[in-house]
């Protein structure tokens, strides 16, 4: 199926990693034909990672910024539009976790960690993306939440709280803004064997994969081809929603 995003230009942030939910995110959507905004605090990661997407024939730019940082939001986004003058597709990726660890032995410092990237991150690239989308009337946001909002987690209890935070965001930005043609949808994944997922210890996570009905981590590519699909205007009488994709973990 031609999803038609040939043409079309995304912004994923946090996606330097090379084993990373966002990596794979960006690429997806280059193999469809986006020219993408690769970012990520680790500049030489997002440089790479936009190597890959040119290597497949598209335009790309590595922007270093830190999602939880006003400015350098703002200055990222003027200069993506300064380049492609628009973007159509913003895929809010980027994530971070303290350490799990019991509730009562975390500090505020982790607490702050935990918000600040995975929900306050959200809603500055969201103000920043979103005026440009409202005046073109279009535009597609993808958040990336957490299966861990639905359920929550022992020892990782903030990150989730924040992962929640941004399935209820999604849905009332997305009510607010329906009327101009713009979707805005989330995706709940599962446990990746990433780098942010491998931060835990392994008996964390082999508990956790044990748990997963199709016995196996969710990869950068299950992620990459959800996003491409609320994306794209296959999907255009979608939004609002959090999507699971975790290999039948979260099953109502």
């Amino acid at each position: 199926m031609d999803l038609g995003l040939k043409g079309k230009v995304a912004l994923v942030t946090g996606a330097g990693s090379q084993i990373g939910f966002g990596k794979g995110i960006a690429v997806t959507l280059a193999k469809e034909g986006c020219d993408v905004i690769v970012n990520d605090v680790n500049l030489e990661g997002a440089r790479q990672t936009a190597a890959e997407v040119r290597d497949l024939g598209c335009q790309a730019i590595a922007i270093k910024a830190d999602v939880s940082s006003s400015a350098e939001v703002n200055d990222m986004v003027k200069a993506a539009l300064v380049e492609f003058g628009r973007i159509d597709i913003l895929v809010n990726n980027a994530g971070a976790s303290t350490v799990p660890k019991p509730f009562v032995e975390t500090t505020e410092a982790d607490w702050d960690r935990d918000i600040n990237v995975n929900l306050r991150g959200v809603l500055i690239c969201t103000k920043a993306v979103l005026p440009q989308m409202l005046e073109r009337k279009s535009g597609k946001i993808i958040n990336i939440s957490s299966n861990g909002a639905r359920t929550g987690k022992e020892y990782v209890t903030v990150y989730c709280a924040a992962k929640a935070g941004v399935m209820v965001f999604t849905k009332g930005i997305a009510a607010e803004v329906a009327a101009s043609g713009i979707n805005i949808n989330a995706i709940g994944p599962g446990v990746g064997n990433t780098g942010f997922a491998l931060q835990a210890p392994p008996e964390f996570l082999e508990k956790i994969v044990a748990m997963v009905p199709l016995g196996r981590f969710t990869t950068p590519w299950d992620i990459g081809n959800m996003v491409a699909f609320l994306a794209s205007d296959v999907s255009s009488d979608i939004t609002g929603q959090t999507f699971s994709v975790d290999g039948g973990m979260t099953m109502p």
